[in-house]
């Protein structure tokens, strides 16, 4: 492998030959805490990068009942800030793994599921020092080493060269294994159909009484997990066949998670705040381009499914209002039709100017968890998901991403995801509820945003 050492301010920056990042993450998966931020769905705004983490130099973990997170999480970005170092892909070291969705009733007064038998992290958070960072379109890959925690720059500078070093030793001519076995069946749901289609009426009755506007409602499939059983195996496999721009890998202590995420929860560059909700979605046809074309026109012509969108990017521009300077939050694109691999989506764009003050962190506390997977008025939406899943949500619909020492973020919500735990693979799906919402044809959508995963498992039960 070529390795060649690139100028660079305040970081040890090499670059190597350009690799699969997957290999790159195969090659890696034997240190602790691998993050592996994949944008396996190429694309020059959406998907250009994709990193590989491991060995954290520090972590923060915890569960909900931990309010002190985002004073731990700011301290620890502000201890390490470093620049940003220009020409180089945007995560150059920093924070990096997992929000949980109930991590949420840390910020707000929200109860309890009535189930949570897995006890997911509510936060696995890991500071890297060390980062593989690849450029997709370009074809460039680097490592990039940053010294932390040594802070004394004499000190800082001899780790990151060794540290560096090492994650070039694990990657030099590594060559990765077959995996292991990825299929995997027997999956059921916490609904029966009847039971999710009135679970639906209920949300509809609520929305009538003027309880709420909006409520996104899921069913959770769950399977036991065989010996041998290899999640990294899997998720190589739904990459090829659901590939999405901000998918990811975990393999944290006690968990993995294997996600196909379409959607950006938020990003921050300098003080540019953006968001990109999803709501509204139509099954690909991808054997007949008529009707496949044909449902893009139903989806961006449907009433419902826009009334949908509007509702969330109102919430988000809410959110987003409550860290970003005033009359800078706006809407550059409303209800636009985006193809992913098995659905079409209609997808808003919010942006905004961090108010001076404020910092990413900031930003994801005013807006955790996304409101495009929970409904409006975002409280009261969340009471009734509880009441009405009854299983703790865990990583579904949280957060996966990085919040760099350069002041940069990119976080994605956690859908279209696998997440294994304690002998179990849970899968969970589910979509807006408003008044013009079908119950028969909720349930349906569900199976639709599921299907490329449970195609990837090789599930008959519901591919």
């Amino acid at each position: 492998m070529l390795v060649q050492d690139v100028a660079a301010r305040d970081l040890v920056v090499q670059e190597i030959d350009f690799a699969d990042p997957v290999e790159i993450a195969a090659a890696l998966r034997g240190l602790p805490m691998l993050t592996f931020l994949d944008s396996a769905m190429a694309d020059g705004a959406l998907g250009r990068y994709g990193f590989v983490a491991a060995d954290p130099f520090d972590r923060l973990t915890g569960r909900w009942s931990d309010p002190s997170w985002t004073a731990r999480l700011r301290a620890a970005l502000a201890r390490f800030a470093l620049p940003l170092e220009p020409g180089l892909p945007p995560f150059q070291g920093g924070a990096a793994g997992l929000f949980s969705y109930d991590l949420g009733r840390s910020l707000e007064r929200l109860p309890a599921a009535e189930f949570d038998e897995l006890e997911f992290p509510d936060l696995s958070i890991g500071l890297y020092d060390v980062v593989v960072a690849f450029d997709m379109i370009l074809r460039r890959a680097f490592v990039v080493s940053t010294g932390f925690p040594e802070t004394e720059p004499g000190a800082r500078r001899a780790r990151a060269r060794s540290r560096a070093d090492e994650i070039l030793d694990r990657i030099c001519g590594f060559r990765a294994p077959p995996p292991g076995l990825a299929s995997l069946s027997g999956f059921a749901s916490n609904f029966t159909r009847e039971g999710y289609e009135r679970a639906v009426a209920e949300v509809i009755e609520r929305i009538l009484a003027g309880d709420i506007f909006q409520a996104n409602l899921s069913q959770r499939f769950a399977a036991p997990v065989p010996d041998g059983f290899d999640p990294f195996g899997f998720y190589r496999r739904l990459r090829a066949v659901n590939p999405a721009p901000f998918a990811a890998f975990l393999e944290h202590e006690g968990f993995a998670i294997a996600s196909a995420s379409p959607e950006r929860f938020l990003r921050v560059d300098g003080s540019f705040v953006e968001t990109r909700p999803i709501k509204g979605t139509r099954p690909r046809f991808t054997h007949d381009a008529l009707l496949d074309m044909l449902q893009t026109k139903a989806l961006s012509e449907s009433r419902k499914d826009r009334a949908e969108n509007v509702m969330i990017v109102d919430l988000l521009r809410n959110d987003l209002s409550r860290v970003c300077a005033p009359g800078s939050v706006k809407v550059p694109h409303l209800c636009a039709v985006e193809t992913y691999a098995s659905v079409h989506h209609l997808v808003s764009t919010v942006t905004g100017r961090l108010a001076e003050g404020f910092t990413p962190v900031d930003l994801l506390a005013a807006a955790f968890p996304g409101g495009s997977i929970t409904g409006a008025p975002k409280l009261r939406a969340m009471e009734i998901i509880a009441e009405l899943e009854r299983h703790a949500r865990g990583p579904y619909c949280g957060a996966l991403g990085y919040l760099g020492f350069n002041g940069l973020m990119d976080l994605n919500i956690v859908i279209r995801t696998a997440s294994f735990r304690r002998g179990l693979c849970v899968v969970q799906a589910g979509g807006g509820i408003v008044t013009a919402s079908d119950p028969a044809s909720e349930y349906v959508e569900t199976l639709d945003k599921a299907r490329r995963i449970f195609q990837a498992f090789g599930a008959r039960e519901f591919a």
